[in-house]
């Protein structure tokens, strides 16, 4: 089989798998789980990666790429913060890894966690390079058919520099025995959880994420999986 159809087919079982609310094991779709809730953790405490996404921002909220510009959080992304803080309630995490930019830094004192924090470089968001600041539409009035995973900045970094960073990331957590929060951005924290499940990092297309939610990876087993994704308070 050509291999550009079994990764299609691949994103293609890992879209339905997400859509579906269930658990996503190597991007096979387990056995469905009940509506997400995160007020407090399960009994069993396995090592888990909790990621959290900045609130929103003028850029976000316009659909404008925001890499290494440090936009502010909108009023509407501080309530957002704010809001996310419940969902967290019941969590005890070993460490707090967390952008350098600030948008990110906000929205974690917003959490009002007391854990140990550590900013993490490689934590910041994709470098678009000459397509910082412009949205999609922009881009492909220039580049037709144009999307980031697919396709990348022109100037800056290739999806495969994204994902090096995403997977010295995970080693940073990898030294803590329990679980990780992670605040960081939307586009790097989908190539971090693909880069958790072993998908191709263009498999983070298809894992939507918007401001202020909440995602889980897990492990069932030896398996690494997508337990939550894309929860909003």
């Amino acid at each position: 089989m050509d291999a550009a159809v079994v990764v299609l087919l691949g994103l293609m079982v890992l879209a339905l798998a997400v859509a579906a609310g269930g658990d996503v094991v190597r991007g096979v779709r387990t056995r469905g789980t009940p509506a997400p809730s995160l007020v407090a953790p399960p009994p069993s405490r396995p090592r888990r990666l909790v990621l959290v996404r900045h609130g929103e921002t003028e850029w976000s909220l316009t659909g404008q790429h925001t890499g290494r510009t440090d936009v502010p959080l909108l009023d509407e992304g501080r309530e957002q913060g704010r809001a996310v803080r419940a969902l967290l309630e019941g969590w005890h995490f070993d460490a707090i890894l967390v952008s350098p930019l600030g948008r990110a830094r906000e929205t974690l004192e917003l959490l009002g966690r007391d854990e140990p924090v550590t900013v993490v470089e490689d934590l910041r968001e994709w470098d678009y390079g000459d397509d910082e600041g412009r949205t999609t539409k922009e881009i492909r009035a220039d580049r037709p058919g144009w999307t980031v995973f697919a396709d990348g900045p022109q100037g800056g970094e290739t999806i495969e520099q994204v994902a090096a960073r995403a997977r010295r990331v995970l080693r940073v957590a990898a030294e803590h025995e329990g679980d990780v929060l992670v605040v960081g951005h939307g586009h790097m924290l989908r190539v971090l959880a693909t880069c958790w499940t072993g998908l191709d990092p263009r498999a983070g297309a298809v894992l939507h994420l918007d401001a202020a939610t909440v995602s889980v990876l897990d492990h069932i087993r030896e398996q690494a999986v997508i337990r939550r994704w894309n929860v909003s308070g």
